[in-house]
């Protein structure tokens, strides 16, 4: 393979040099495998295709008569894409909310006395909690007392026996009333999911516009529900994070130590592999393998997770997991689940690599599965760092190659932290926005996806949108990217904002970008903007606030769009989802959403193309709100 195309599929030198150690070895990686699949299915990219019955399967095609027309129950384009669609965001939406009742489980066992090595490690946040849920004696009782209501809270918050979730009560009431008119405020997490399925089934919701508001409400359980309880609840175990310092890419991977990689979703497992690292009688084992010590690293979310608690640097994102193998450094991978390749279980086979899967959710045929549980998790832990120690012994030298520096960055921007280092309240930034020495604020969140060039959008969207003083805040595997091109710390604001920006970030001592945590940690930036609305006294939808994700691949980011739409933000994608099919679908997502909820998707590959857009919808709401 000429080295042209390895720089046409990744803007990074740490992943071009991968790709042709990758492909001089043998080892398939996931860009081999999109080409083997052009061309791709055009109903399938439509969304005009179903499966949910053994009529079928069935095509259909918008404004063909006979063949084409309907399915075999009868159900016409519309119906089809908005039933597929609400398919995909209901799989999202199961699977952030999963994580969340993980994390409630976790703490229900720290309580029971279940889990040896857990704690509350932020008493504060879990009182605070309590106290905005109107938990009695939130401040004065024992703690484990006021823990247990509030799992009971969170516990009942996946049920069917509620008018509304909990954190409902963090939206502005205008924001509410949208929903309550039109039926989209979300009951129970659990059951707004599974009347979602049931909805889909043949013979039941057969009105596209119905399944779509349905599939909004679904996705409003999941932002407001369960991705903020295992925020929430993730700050109250393992520390609610504040800036730190630390490194990211291929570089943070050493030569001389045991490399163990983390990756996933789930800190209940990171944070106990890291604390099995630094067991003494394990560094003790390391240093007579030969090592000087245990490198514990992390990749996607789960390194998010441990990056912004604990400052551990990051690897990389989705689309470097397979990478970080190829490097022959990697003596172990710990995964959980969520983003996970099926492809690295095999990779790992290649060299002397072990790969461990923790979770029953999350099997791997050629995995060795060491299930890890809160009462469990220091031994099997223990078990896989051992592990990796062993693995270390087979490395063998000649097929290691580590190949860049790392780069420094700056995490840790939780909503608490934001505010603290703002004095203890958002009025600054609000007058900095007010004053238009900040334009707006724009999310960028979510993945990679190997249809575009590894982190070219990512990157891309993010200087264009500092250059035009718009501070923004990033989540998930676009952390990775903006890390990686320098604009995690505070002297990017200097050297790539605009000069209102980047005065404003440097009289704070912060970045033009800053990092609010994983995928999960979406909920912290509209929980963000629902104090930002009401400090002003207006909607989340009146906010110079938007949101994108240039790389999306997964059923997680189309949920997260969706309820950020309805939460009243903007959101841009950099590639279409699978609704192109239906034109009553797509014209409600890029347009008819704005007259129900005050926002809507656009979709737009180029990203200064798409900086223009967002730039416009934050200077339209700026003249509304008469600033």
């Amino acid at each position: 393979m000429e080295e042209k195309k390895f720089s046409e599929r990744s803007i990074w030198k740490d992943a071009q040099a991968m790709l042709e150690k990758a492909d001089k070895e043998g080892v398939q990686t996931v860009w081999d495998r999109r080409e083997l699949q052009n061309p791709g299915c055009t109903f399938c990219q439509g969304g005009t295709s179903c499966h949910i019955c053994s009529m079928g399967p069935c095509r259909v095609i918008e404004g063909k008569v006979g063949k084409w027309q309907y399915g075999v129950c009868g159900a016409d384009v519309h119906t089809i894409v908005a039933r597929n669609f609400g398919r995909f965001v209901a799989a999202g939406s199961a699977s952030h909310s999963d994580h969340g009742r993980d994390l409630v489980e976790t703490l229900s066992e720290v309580l029971s006395g279940q889990a040896p090595g857990y704690s509350i490690r932020d008493e504060g946040k879990l009182r605070a909690l309590a106290a905005e849920l109107e938990i009695e004696g939130a401040q004065d009782r024992p703690l484990y007392d006021v823990a247990a209501d509030l799992v009971d809270e969170f516990y009942d918050n996946f049920s069917s026996r509620r008018k509304e979730v909990s954190f409902v009560k963090r939206v502005p009431e205008q924001r509410r009333a949208i929903w309550k008119k039109y039926g989209m405020t979300p009951r129970g997490i659990d059951r707004e999911i599974t009347e979602m399925m049931h909805r889909t089934h043949m013979g039941v919701d057969n009105d596209y516009a119905s399944l779509l508001l349905h599939a909004a409400r679904t996705c409003l359980g999941d932002g407001w529900g369960g991705s903020m309880i295992g925020t929430e609840i993730s700050d109250v175990l393992f520390g609610t994070p504040e800036p730190r310092m630390s490194k990211v890419n291929l570089g943070v991977l050493k030569e001389d130590h045991v490399n163990v990689l983390v990756h996933g979703h789930n800190p209940v497992v990171s944070e106990m592999v890291l604390a099995a690292s630094r067991d003494e009688d394990l560094l003790k084992e390391a240093v007579s393998a030969g090592a000087k010590g245990i490198n514990v690293v992390g990749l996607c979310c789960t390194g998010n997770e441990l990056l912004m608690r604990q400052g551990i640097p990051l690897a990389g994102n989705h689309l470097m997991t397979e990478l970080v193998i190829v490097t022959g450094a990697a003596d172990a991978v710990v995964v959980d689940y969520q983003c996970i390749m099926p492809s690295l279980a095999r990779i790992a086979q290649c060299y002397h690599t072990a790969f461990f899967t923790t979770s029953s959710k999350g099997r791997f045929p050629e995995a060795t599965h060491v299930p890890v549980e809160p009462g469990n998790a220091r031994e099997q832990c223990r078990l896989i760092v051992r592990s990796a120690v062993q693995a270390y012994t087979k490395r063998d030298p000649r097929r290691v190659l580590i190949p860049d520096k790392p780069v420094e960055m700056m995490s840790g921007f939780s909503v608490e932290a934001i505010t603290k280092a703002l004095g203890g309240s958002l009025q600054p930034l609000l007058d900095a926005i007010v004053s238009g020495h900040i334009k707006g604020i724009v999310g960028v969140v979510g993945c990679n996806n190997p249809k575009i060039k590894h982190d070219s959008a990512n990157v891309a969207l993010l200087e264009a949108l500092i250059r035009r003083d718009i501070l923004v805040v990033v989540t998930g595997c676009v952390t990775s990217a903006a890390a990686k091109a320098g604009l995690l710390v505070p002297a990017a604001a200097r050297e790539k904002a605009g000069a209102d920006l980047a005065a404003v970030c440097e009289s704070l001592g912060v970045p033009p970008v800053l990092h609010m945590g994983s995928c999960v940690d979406n909920s912290r930036i509209i929980h963000f903007a629902a104090l930002a609305a009401k400090a002003l006294g207006v909607d989340i939808s009146d906010l110079p606030v938007c949101a994108s994700s240039p790389e999306w691949y997964s059923e997680k980011a189309a949920a997260i769009g969706l309820y950020a739409v309805t939460s009243g933000i903007p959101t841009h994608l950099g590639h279409p989802p699978m609704i192109l099919g239906s034109s009553k679908v797509t014209q409600l997502a890029v347009s008819g959403l704005q007259d129900l909820v005050g926002a809507h998707f656009l979709v737009e590959g180029d990203m200064e193309k798409a900086a223009d857009q967002l730039e416009g919808i934050i200077l339209e709401r700026r003249e509304k709100l008469g600033i």
